[in-house]
């Protein structure tokens, strides 16, 4: 029997992780950056620029979200440490898509860089 640490190990070797090093020029060149964490995950903090999409409902929003479906699309997934963004990598390949990578370590490797974070502003009561 497998376990999740089986599956993950599987995803990363048919997935390109892409080094913390290499990161912003991978985010550069991508038309998308997904974080696939929970939304309560992506609430406390994500990385610029990313787009928020659970690793446990991306297929149904790649597939109603006509922006995201051309397979051509240049993706960068992102989760805590990088085992959901390779199993959502895999998922991706497996629906067609040609170009998505990971980000080795995840937020909690870019975080540890001293990378920025952004929150979404609460809203003010005056």
């Amino acid at each position: 029997m497998k376990t999740a640490h089986d599956l993950v190990a599987a995803a990363k070797s048919r997935t390109q992780e892409v080094a913390l090093g290499d990161v912003d020029q991978a985010i550069l060149e991508a038309d998308v950056l997904i974080d696939v964490r929970e939304q309560d995950e992506f609430a406390a903090g994500h990385l610029p620029g990313a787009i928020h999409a659970s690793r446990g409902m991306l297929e149904f929003k790649l597939s109603s979200s006509p922006a995201l479906s051309s397979r051509d699309l240049k993706i960068v997934l992102y989760c805590k440490t990088s085992g959901r963004a390779a199993l959502a990598a895999c998922a991706m390949h497996d629906m067609g898509y040609l170009n998505v990578k990971s980000i080795a370590g995840g937020i909690d490797a870019w975080i540890a860089a001293g990378r920025p974070i952004v929150k979404p502003a609460l809203p003010a009561f005056e």
